[in-house]
């Protein structure tokens, strides 16, 4: 199927990057129509069938990306993630997801088989770097790693990147691409909603004035809210030069 917004995908290969995450790469003809944007934080949503009746229910897409819910809106089923990589010759995807007990995808991704099928949708990406781009800092939690590794494969290598990434444990890290330019600051053992995060402490030391920065955030949303306070008064983060998005919620409820 790939029918408008939405192409089916079957898992092929799957692969555990540490205990924290777990990599699904997807193929098939239903990625044949599928277009990556380019924009390194590009993302898609999983959409999963209802677990007692395999219904799966889709919302209406439009052409600007707007969604329109069903009435029943609880019966669609979605997750949100990066997309780590797409090839569009071999039709392959990747999709790298945070383990974690609880999260209907990564329930679904820990205990599918190979040959499986999963709906995604169009994607969408939110990095936009400025055209004077000298630095950047990038900051996240487990759910962010994936983006930020891709946008480091993706910056240009005269291009300081400042990186801290906050993890749950430190059998977490991963080897991020190599990059003349990138300095990684790991933070294990908080945040992810284990303990409380560091995070929302970095922006207290960053420069106030310099020019040609960008300043990237993704992790837990009151996180994420707090730090764009924080960067309301920095000058070097004025006029587009940031980005700060929450990719997710420490209430059960929302928590995907």
């Amino acid at each position: 199927m790939s029918t408008g917004p939405f192409h089916e995908a079957t898992l092929t290969q799957r692969q555990m990057l540490t205990p924290g995450m777990i990599r699904l790469t997807f193929s098939g003809e239903g990625l044949a129509n599928f277009r990556s944007t380019g924009i390194p934080d590009e993302y898609i949503r999983l959409f999963f069938p209802d677990p007692e009746s395999g219904e799966l229910v889709l919302p209406a897409i439009d052409a600007d990306g707007r969604w329109t819910m069903p009435e029943e809106r609880h019966r669609v089923r979605y997750s949100t993630y990066t997309v780590r990589r797409f090839d569009a010759v071999s039709r392959e995807l990747d999709i790298d997801l945070v383990v974690h007990d609880g999260g209907q995808a990564s329930d679904w991704a820990m205990a599918a088989s190979v040959g499986e099928r999963i709906v995604i949708n169009n994607p969408r990406g939110l990095y936009v770097s400025p055209a004077d781009l000298r630095w950047q800092l990038l900051i996240a939690d487990a759910t962010g790693l994936p983006a930020v590794a891709r946008i480091l494969e993706q910056t240009p290598a005269g291009i300081f990147s400042d990186i801290f990434v906050e993890l749950a444990d430190e059998a977490h890290v991963q080897d991020l691409p190599e990059h003349p330019g990138a300095r990684v600051t790991w933070l294990t053992g908080s945040g992810n909603g284990i303990a409380e995060s560091r995070i929302g402490s970095l922006l207290a030391n960053a420069p106030r004035a310099q020019d040609g920065g960008y300043l990237w955030v993704a992790g837990e949303r009151s996180v994420v809210r707090e730090l764009r306070e924080q960067a309301k008064s920095l000058p070097c983060f004025a006029d587009q030069r940031q980005k700060l998005v929450g990719y997710w919620s420490h209430s059960p409820a929302t928590a995907g």
